[in-house]
Parts: structure tokens; C-alpha cells; sequence
């Protein structure tokens, strides 16, 4: 642990930049700079919140971009995900009583006191439960959790993006934790599924592990959810910064933080098909079964549970597919699978927009304008969950620019966002 004056040395000295390059994915000046600046205003805010007299730790955690596998991780299937450059960062620090208290910038201050770390089910779930139920997980895991703590944190994940706010938060809290209750005893597999239980338990809220998993290992990752208890975790060996493309998440203005019914529906109509063959998840019925039975599936789960379990089957290849075109050195091969992927997200899983509201369609027109703007090339499709949030786009860079300005013109300044694959996930960046 370091006293902010002395973080704040070592940041302006220089000694921290390797590791700031690979957390902004970046060696450019201007980029480091950025950052650099960005982490000593979090120790100003954290002195000013907490007070000066205190030793520190400096956090990250990665928001993530799903690359493909789109909802087939919470029926154990395939996924290829990765860790972007836009981070959740931390300034903490340990107290001497059993509070914790989370400041997040331009949001209250979160107080929990880990003598009461049962979850609070009287209420609507808030972020305060993320970090009781990151507290409760290390305790349960057998971890001293007694001494509470204060952190500041700053989040360049924007809410409702796609790209996971609340699992980069989640694994923010895990490496908090891991620091100062395990001794950093914990692996980035076992962070991601503390986050989860802190989601689904928690917060309330039926997740899969895929956010979490890639917020927390980094890179370009696929995991395999056969074994739900320990999902297989592989790196996927390849640089997008030679493909001649750029990867653009666009936010649409669509807002999906209460759609947690329109989520909660796919898991349990894909579940409602596995269960018709007294099966758990889909991944333990072949698609061949599921062809076979389509007329009595309709009238048993009706028809959208069919279509999307249709769409599992399909997207579980082409996550796989993906991953192999990528390995293989072939992008032209990642794009297609890329294409189809946000074809059958549309046409089969229908989570582009909410049955509910089907007047308002952000993520609809924004896929119909990147579309056009793309004349046929790179690729395009709905991010994450759906239904509100990003649209993902593979662009040319000799289209980028028109791309950008296009989908500006149309959605808003600043929607058009370029990502960078950063190779580190969630991480400790000064202890």
C-alpha cells in the first residue's frame, strides 16, 4: 500500500506505464497522459472524500464487448467475448471498524456494514447489494472479511452500453476484496463467478457468467459453460489492430434498465424447451431433438421459445466458428459469422426491441443506418443483451469516419464509440 503523495509519484515518474499501456490498450502519449490524469484525479477525489492520510491501492476492471455468442452462456454453450479499454477504476483503502463505503462518481455514497451482509430483500435491489454480495461470497469462501473499507470509483462504461457497467463494477469490487481479505489468492475465473452471485443473488437479476468472465480474465477469450462449476477459459490468439478494421460500439439512447422481465424471458423459454426433454439447458438436448419435436414444442412453450432455442443451437456453432476464423488468422471468416449472428439475434431471439414497446426501436434503426453506411461490408449486429443499448459494428478504416459522422448524424454526437481489445481484465494496478 502506498500514501496517495507517494501513488501520485510513482504515476508522474513513469514507473507505472507499462502497465497503464496495457490497461488503455495503447503506447500513444496523448493516450497515457489521459490516463495518468484520470487515475490522479481518482486519488484527489478519494483525499477529498475520505481524507489525505491514508494508504491506498489503485483498481481497474474492463468493460467487455461480446464478440459472439449472443444469450447462449446461460444454457452452457460457447462464447467469444473481450475486454475493451473503457475501465471502472479505484481508489481504496483499508478502515479499522467493519464498514465499507463505495463513492462512485455522480452517484451516492454506497455504506454496508459487514456485520449485515444477508441480502437486503425488502427493497429494490441497488448497488449497495453488489458490494454486500461481493462481501458475503469471500466471507462465505472462507476469507477474513472483517475490516471494511472505503474506495472511490470512475467509470468510463457507460450504463445500459452492452458493455457490461454492473459486471466490470462486480469485478472491480472482486479485486478490492481478493487485495484485501484473500492476499490476491483468488484467480480471475473465481472473481468473475463472485460477481455473478452477487448479480443473480443479490441484485436479483438472472445473468449469465460471460460479462463477468470477460470483464475479469481480459483479452480475446472463449469459454466454453459446459461445466457450469468451472467454465474451460481460452485464449484466443489474435490482433485486431492488423485487421483493417475498427471495432464501434454506438449507443443507441435506448435505456434497458427496466427490462429485466424481457431478459429474464429468454433464459426461461430456452429452460422451458430443455425441460420439455427433462433436460436442465439446451445444451443438454441436440438440435436434431429439438428439430424433430417442433410441433409439439409449439403448443407446449409456444412459438418464440422455439425460435430461440432455434437460435441457440445456431449461435453456439458460429461462436465456435468464430473463434476458429480468428485463430486461423481469418477475418473475413469472423465477419460473415459476425453478420449472421446479428441476422439471427434479430429474426430468431427477437432481442432487438422489447414486445412491449415496439413504437420506440432505437437498436432497430441504428441497424438500419449502420447497414447502410457499411454498403455491405465489415460487419453489424445487436450488442449483449438487447432489447435497449449498442449496436456492434466491424468497420473499415477507410470507412470509419463516414461510419462515425453517419451514425452521429443520426443517433446523436458522441454516440459513435471506437474501442480498443485490451489484453488485461480486471487487475490491481498499485498495491
Amino acid at each position: 500500500m502506498k500514501t496517495i503523495t507517494e501513488a501520485k509519484k510513482l504515476l508522474t515518474s513513469g514507473a507505472l506505464d507499462e502497465k497503464l499501456e496495457a490497461l488503455c490498450a495503447s503506447k500513444d502519449a496523448e493516450i497515457l497522459a489521459a490516463y495518468r490524469e484520470r487515475l490522479m484525479q481518482a486519488l484527489d477525489a478519494f483525499a477529498a472524500q475520505f481524507g489525505t492520510e491514508r494508504e491506498v491501492a489503485l483498481f481497474s476492471a474492463a468493460g467487455r464487448t461480446e464478440l459472439g455468442g449472443n444469450h447462449t452462456d446461460h444454457q452452457r454453450g460457447h462464447v467469444l467475448a473481450a475486454s475493451v479499454n473503457l475501465d471502472i477504476i479505484a481508489v481504496a483503502a483499508m478502515r479499522d471498524d467493519d464498514l465499507v463505503q463505495v463513492k462512485s462518481k455522480g452517484f451516492p455514497m454506497d455504506i454496508i456494514s459487514l456485520e449485515e451482509l444477508a441480502p437486503q430483500t425488502d427493497k429494490k435491489p441497488d448497488s449497495a447489494e453488489l458490494v454486500r454480495g461481493v462481501a458475503a461470497r469471500f466471507r462465505q469462501l472462507g476469507y477474513s472479511v472483517k475490516r471494511g473499507f472505503d474506495a472511490y470509483t470512475e467509470s468510463q462504461v457507460m450504463q445500459g452500453s452492452g458493455l457490461s457497467s454492473s459486471a466490470a463494477f462486480e469485478v472491480l469490487l472482486g479485486n478490492i476484496c481478493n487485495t484485501f481479505y484473500a492476499e490476491n489468492q483468488c484467480s480471475a475465473e473465481e472473481i468473475a463467478e463472485i460477481g455473478q452471485f452477487a448479480e443473480n443473488v443479490y441484485f436479483r437479476k438472472p445473468c449469465g457468467l460471460m460479462d463477468q468472465m470477460a470483464s475479469s480474465v481480459g483479452g480475446v477469450v472463449a469459454i466454453d459453460f459446459a461445466d457450469a462449476a468451472a467454465p474451460q477459459v481460452e485464449p484466443v490468439s489474435f490482433d485486431f489492430s492488423t485487421s483493417g478494421y475498427a471495432l464501434c460500439i454506438v449507443d443507441t439512447g435506448g435505456n434497458h434498465a427496466d427490462l429485466t422481465a424481457e431478459y429474464a424471458a429468454i433464459p426461461e423459454e430456452m429452460c422451458a424447451v430443455a425441460k420439455y426433454f427433462g433436460a436442465q439447458v439446451l445444451s443438454e438436448v441436440s438440435a436434431n431433438q429439438v428439430m424433430q419435436a417442433i410441433p409439439a414444442l409449439r403448443k407446449a412453450c409456444g412459438d418464440r421459445a422455439v425460435l430461440r432455442a432455434i437460435h441457440f443451437y445456431r449461435e453456439d456453432r458460429r461462436a465456435q466458428g468464430e473463434c476458429d476464423a480468428l485463430e486461423r488468422g481469418d477475418f473475413e471468416a469472423f465477419l460473415r459469422l459476425v453478420q449472421n449472428s446479428g441476422e439471427s439475434s434479430y429474426c430468431l431471439l427477437q432481442n432487438v426491441y422489447p414486445c412491449s414497446a415496439p413504437q420506440e426501436q432505437p437498436i432497430s434503426i441504428a441497424l438500419a443506418v449502420g447497414t447502410a453506411l457499411l454498403g455491405g461490408r465489415g460487419a453489424i449486429r445487436v450488442h449483449g443483451g438487447g432489447f435497449g443499448g449498442t449496436i456492434q459494428a466491424f468497420v473499415p478504416d477507410v470507412l470509419l469516419t463516414c461510419f462515425q459522422e453517419g451514425m452521429e448524424a443520426a443517433l446523436g454526437k458522441g454516440c459513435c464509440h471506437i474501442l480498443r481489445i485490451r489484453p488485461v481484465g480486471g487487475t490491481v494496478i498499485l498495491n
